[in-house]
């Protein structure tokens, strides 16, 4: 994890400046970017190494943030945490449908990023898997858990990796109803209640593995309850 390369994305350069201490003060490498041109450049390789994961502001001067989580998402399945202020709800909202793994509301703690970041980047390191079988399989759904692919009726899917960490979860144990709770905690290392993030979640991961995401039959909501996978 140490050694990992963050690219900051904000026209704010005092909270991009604080942030880059903080991470490089935690050992990890930084990219900064003022803009979401400047982003996307990055990620397109032009500037040298890509990055390990993104934080990246929602206002921008040039792209709005959804739009740049949008664009990225097309190309790399690279984890993305949103920066958003506390009254731009719909906003965090869109930025997860579009792809983003995770988000932090503004003003935020330097703790907490770097616990948040971690976080992120665990789930998707060599010691994310958490079953020694290497390959899960059920209602027409196969997760190679070393080349991390996943087919759903011998097709290819692409998914993030905390829709993939997320559709682990729930595949290693078929039939099991996980609260929303046990989600965060597993999937997240979460503790606090954040229902919008599960639920966002398992909406983008149903629209890539179910035949109809409106009559989904592998991931089932057990009402009052919360979800489990049906391997059958």
């Amino acid at each position: 994890m140490r050694g990992a390369t963050v690219l900051i994305v904000d026209d704010d350069e005092m909270l991009r400046d604080a942030v880059q201490r903080k991470l490089e003060g935690e050992q990890f490498n930084t990219i900064t970017a003022d803009s979401g041109l400047a982003a996307l450049e990055v990620m397109s390789g032009s500037k040298g190494r890509k990055p390990d994961l993104v934080l990246l502001d929602i206002m921008l001067p040039d792209l709005e943030g959804t739009s740049v989580c949008q664009q990225i998402r097309q190309k790399s399945s690279v984890p993305i945490i949103m920066l958003t202020a506390r009254n731009e709800e719909a906003d965090r909202i869109l930025g997860l449908e579009l792809g983003a793994d995770d988000y932090i509301t503004k003003p935020f703690s330097p703790r907490e990023l770097v616990a948040r970041v971690k976080a992120v980047l665990r789930r998707v390191g060599p010691g994310a898997s958490l079953t020694q079988k290497r390959t899960l399989e059920g209602a027409g759904v196969m997760l190679d858990l070393d080349s991390r692919e996943v087919t759903v009726n011998e097709e290819r899917v692409d998914l993030t990796p905390t829709q993939m960490r997320l559709l682990q979860v729930l595949m290693q144990q078929p039939g099991r109803v996980f609260s929303t709770d046990e989600l965060l905690e597993t999937v997240w290392d979460y503790e606090q209640y954040d229902p919008h993030l599960v639920e966002t979640h398992i909406s983008n991961l149903r629209n890539r593995i179910e035949d109809d995401p409106k009559n989904p039959q592998r991931i089932i909501t057990v009402r009052s309850f919360g979800y489990k996978f049906a391997a059958e």
